[in-house]
């Protein structure tokens, strides 16, 4: 007797991960907007947040670049103390480990690619973004600017 057709359980195989995978595409394509108030001006950027766990043990692990303006937005529910690493992180990041009331406690910048270690929050914060290396400088933002989104409730 002939075998049942393998090629259709592979075939229906490959369409539920094709499926899953675009649609893990599409939620990560949906972006938020982030403000930042500093002392040269009011500067925006699209976020993709990162609120699972899964989404925060990813973040932006083996992308090979980052455009300008663009980041990724950790939020941690409520303030803690929390560290990072760049750990298959190809790219050199800016980190700013924001609390929540919006205020930036600390920036690291240019965190070095690949690194494993540990780049702490210096205090509780409610969430972290990560954007390209040197936007810090390059924009004048500084620990103490205001950060605005839907997650951050100023006082």
């Amino acid at each position: 007797m002939p075998r049942v057709r393998p090629r259709g359980w592979a075939i229906s195989v490959l369409a539920v991960a094709l499926i899953a995978f675009a649609a893990d595409c599409a939620r990560t394509a949906e972006l938020q907007t982030l403000e930042i108030a500093s002392k040269t001006g009011v500067h925006t950027f699209q976020v993709e947040m990162a609120i699972t766990p899964e989404e925060k043990e990813r973040g932006l692990m083996f992308r090979r670049e980052l455009p300008d303006g663009h980041g990724m937005l950790f939020d941690f529910q409520f303030d803690q103390n929390v560290a990072f690493w760049m750990k298959n992180t190809y790219i050199p990041l800016d980190m700013f480990f924001i609390r929540g009331d919006g205020r930036i406690l600390r920036i690291a910048e240019n965190t070095e690619p690949l690194s494993e270690r540990n780049i702490p929050s210096g205090g509780p914060v409610r969430a972290v973004l990560e954007v390209i290396g040197g936007t810090a400088k390059k924009l004048g933002i500084a620990a103490g600017d205001q950060v605005a989104g839907s997650i951050f409730k100023p006082h």
